[in-house]
């Protein structure tokens, strides 16, 4: 399951967000979106989870909590719009 999680701290590392939603399953990878010119973050990025229940309940548990200070919008990622 492929997750969106947006108000990142511009602090956050691709490390801190992995463990974060391992606690509540397998976390296949971990991409925090990053400015083309300058590689600073953008404050949003995607978690893929190995499945849909862990994804579910990581997406449940952590919408809205607290993380390196700012409170966390996790959902579904939804598929890329064409441009």
């Amino acid at each position: 399951m492929q997750i969106y999680v947006g108000n990142i701290s511009y602090n956050t590392g691709e490390e801190s967000l992995e463990s974060l939603f391992s606690k509540y399953g397998t976390v296949e990878s971990v991409k925090i979106i990053t400015d083309r010119d300058t590689g600073r973050a953008k404050g949003f990025g995607f978690v893929a989870m190995a499945d849909d229940a862990s994804g579910q309940k990581a997406i449940d548990e952590l919408n809205g909590q607290e993380f390196d200070g700012r409170a966390l919008r996790v959902n579904e990622a939804r598929p890329r719009e064409q441009r």
